[in-house]
């Protein structure tokens, strides 16, 4: 295993929301690993994240921060499984009264996540040293 560079982005615009989309497809975590603060208006979500940008055959822990979130809704995700683990397929960004909008995570066997935010306000950081993992995310083309 190589010495990584830890992982360091900020989104403020769809686009950069599509780099750090990128970064974390086929992320992996758990239920009890998101966290929603109202009276401070933020979103945090940690994953164990498929390092895309490596050699291959390595995770990471990271963590997903959003900032100027209004509301947060849920779909198909049980608060009360904990434990229960998702895996993340794809973080988009849906404008709404400038420079508002809605971010979605939308996670495999369809639960989804939606975050109502002031602007768009995101950081994704790497949180640890990348570990060995034998298994490669695969899509069907």
């Amino acid at each position: 295993m190589t010495q990584a560079t830890p992982l360091r982005l900020l989104a403020e615009d769809a686009e950069d929301l599509k780099v750090i989309a990128a970064a974390l497809q086929d992320a992996v975590g758990k239920i009890g690993d998101i966290s929603y603060e109202p009276a401070a208006r933020r979103l945090t979500l940690a994953f164990n994240r498929y390092r895309w940008e490596g050699e291959g055959g390595e995770r990471v822990r990271a963590a997903l921060q959003l900032g100027g979130v209004l509301q947060v809704q849920a779909r198909k995700l049980r608060r009360n499984a904990r434990d229960a683990v998702i895996e993340l397929l794809d973080v988009g960004f849906e404008p709404g009264e400038a420079p508002g909008g809605a971010v979605s995570f939308t996670f495999a066997g369809g639960g989804d996540l939606r975050a109502q935010v002031e602007c768009l306000d995101v950081v994704l950081a790497d949180v640890s040293a990348p570990w060995a993992t034998p298994r490669t995310p695969k899509h069907d083309l």
